[in-house]
């Protein structure tokens, strides 16, 4: 008998029936309140750890038919109606807040039903405590942010959940058209004016591009293109969080989303390999160019056919922390694996007037300060040789001496630390 218990249940631990929850510093499921844990076992051969591609096309058909599945222990999901997330729930649990924006998911939860399941997953290995401070170390290194940023991590508002992802193969057969150009040096004269006036002819080497009609064909195959599934979070944040250990991905398993949130992938099959596509042309343009030569290339037109597409549907792991300041949203996501970092952040314009205004009176000073300077040399200058050495030392040492505590209290003032609080709310 295993202690294991069954996939899709709520995993009520085994010494004192509270729920338990999947601890990514253990790879178990540890129990919050008692510390009973239960380890996750990992595939005992290459058969348990293979990781599926499905047929692209085989599964759109079943789509389109109404096929369709769910995701063990996860039946039911609700959409936000702050910033339209689907978020899974666990099963018998009624209400949560969602993890991309903070609102209190209020609709009525449906089947989650007619979806493609995930059959593979990269688990966290970064626990709440680990990802804290991956977030206070990227804090710290933020100038000029309101302190209300540093609350965001104090106050526990990182939520781990697991973003789905599609990735896609396929092999590519493209026909182009172009040119291709060889760069030739030439002899060319012209003429220009001399000292006297007198015009004079001269001749120079110069480069010259002679350009050549040609068409070919390139073939590749693209392997575990990666694209985003979420519309809940910006994409240029995710994208930060690359790269990620595809070749570390294990088979879908219940246990590892026990205490996390899941989020139903709001962009397709279908339209996540034309985002795939996307990805793709860059390395055919310049699979083109190296088959056309030369040294420069110009591509009048294209053609890639895509045969063999398979994909896998699979589940990444973030933290998320969503920061409302000035009534805008800001995210700040964790990699659940390397503890990487990408964030929005908002700039604290007291702050940033705060430390300008000190600059400016710290010039203003060192300006006051050089002028009264300047004019007691001159004074002691006129009582006698000695007298205006020893006055003009004094002042000189004492204007030094202003200027570094005026420097000193600048760079103890700004820029300010996340954290820090002014004397006036921002």
């Amino acid at each position: 008998m295993s202690d294991t218990p069954p996939p899709g249940k709520l995993f009520p631990c085994a010494a004192c029936g509270a729920k338990i929850e999947f601890d990514p510093a253990t790879r178990s499921l540890k129990c919050p309140y008692c510390g009973h844990a239960t380890a996750i076992a990992r595939p005992t051969s290459d058969a348990e750890a293979e990781i599926v591609e499905r047929d692209f096309e085989e599964y759109l058909a079943k789509l389109e038919a109404g096929g369709g599945g769910t995701v063990a222990g996860h039946s039911s999901q609700v959409k936000c109606t702050g910033c339209g997330a689907m978020v899974l729930l666990e099963d018998q649990v009624v209400t949560e807040k969602c993890p991309f924006c903070g609102t209190h998911l209020e609709n009525q939860p449906e089947s989650a039903a007619g979806m493609i399941p995930p059959e593979s997953l990269a688990p966290f290995k970064l626990d709440l405590r680990a990802a804290r401070e991956s977030f206070d170390t990227w804090l710290g290194s933020l100038w000029f942010a309101p302190s209300e940023l540093k609350q965001a991590a104090n106050l526990g508002q990182l939520a781990g959940i697991y973003v789905p992802y599609w990735t896609y193969d396929a092999m590519t057969h493209t026909r182009y058209r172009g040119e291709r150009g060889d760069d030739y040096q030439d002899t060319e004269s012209y003429t220009e004016t001399d000292a006297q006036g007198n015009t004079v002819t001269k001749t120079r080497t110069v480069t010259r591009t002679r350009w050549t009609s040609v068409s070919g064909h390139v073939d590749h195959f693209f392997d575990d293109v990666l694209v985003c599934a979420t519309r809940s979070i910006p994409d240029r944040l995710v994208s930060y969080l690359s790269p990620w250990d595809l070749k570390k991905l294990e088979p879908f398993k219940a246990d590892f989303l026990s205490g996390f949130k899941t989020e139903r992938y709001g962009i397709g099959l279908r339209e996540g390999f034309g985002e795939a596509r996307n990805l793709m042309q860059p390395e055919i343009v310049r699979l083109i160019n190296r088959d056309i030569g030369g040294d420069h290339q110009r591509i009048s037109s294209k053609n890639t056919q895509y045969d063999a597409i398979t994909f896998k549907h699979l589940l990444l792991p973030m933290w998320i922390a969503h920061y409302r300041y000035q009534d805008r949203v800001f995210h700040i996501l964790v990699n659940g694996r390397t503890g990487k970092i990408s964030g929005e952040r908002p700039w604290s314009a007291w702050k940033i007037i705060r430390l300008v205004l000190l600059v400016l009176a710290a010039i203003i000073l060192i300006g006051f300060l050089m002028s009264k300077a300047a004019k007691g040399g001159g004074r002691a200058r006129s009582s006698g040789p000695e007298r205006g050495q020893t006055v003009a030392s004094a002042r000189s040492a004492a204007y030094s001496s202003h200027v570094a505590a005026i420097m000193h209290i600048c760079a103890l003032s700004g820029p300010p630390r996340v954290g820090w609080a002014p004397p006036i709310a921002e």
